[in-house]
């Protein structure tokens, strides 16, 4: 049941499911950039799916934020939706001027904020699905992952 969505729509959302954020950006930004890298032997690639650069980003960019986004709704359940919710927020955070010098990921340098507002996207979207156990809902989602995020402190000896 999960599955039947991408079962029914391979081609339309194994870039999803590959590389997140690239898929969302093959739908809106296709025209701009296209380079085809390569692609698991699993199935025929189409010739119209574009691949980023780095077809690695949901290590670096999508997990952190998606399972940070469960953790802090307490989600006892992950649906498409969610999983789609994330790929959304992360292609929210590469602005015109991230395109313009053809970058398809916004900058490392912002990780913790982009994780932060993937990690609010995700929660909202258990949340509304009633698959959130964290209750009350927090008002201000952004702000709540920002207050649990992980800050390292390294003490210093000397």
């Amino acid at each position: 049941e999960e599955y039947k969505l991408f079962i029914d729509n391979v081609e339309e959302l194994l870039p999803v499911v590959y590389t997140p954020t690239v898929g969302v950006a093959c739908q809106k930004y296709g025209s701009i950039f296209r380079r085809p890298q390569p692609f698991p032997k699993l199935i025929e690639r189409p010739p119209d799916i574009c691949m980023g650069e780095d077809s690695r980003g949901e290590h670096a960019y999508i997990f952190p934020g998606f399972g940070f986004g469960l953790v802090i709704s307490g989600a006892i359940g992950v649906h498409d939706e969610i999983l789609l919710a994330a790929t959304e927020a992360l292609a929210g955070q590469v602005t015109e001027e991230h395109l313009a010098r053809g970058m398809i990921y916004p900058s490392f340098t912002n990780i913790r904020k982009i994780s932060a507002h993937i990690a609010a996207k995700v929660a909202a979207k258990a949340y509304e699905l009633g698959v959130a156990t964290r209750l009350p809902r927090p008002e201000n989602l952004v702000k709540y992952a920002e207050r649990c995020i992980y800050t390292p402190t390294y003490w210093t000896y000397g």
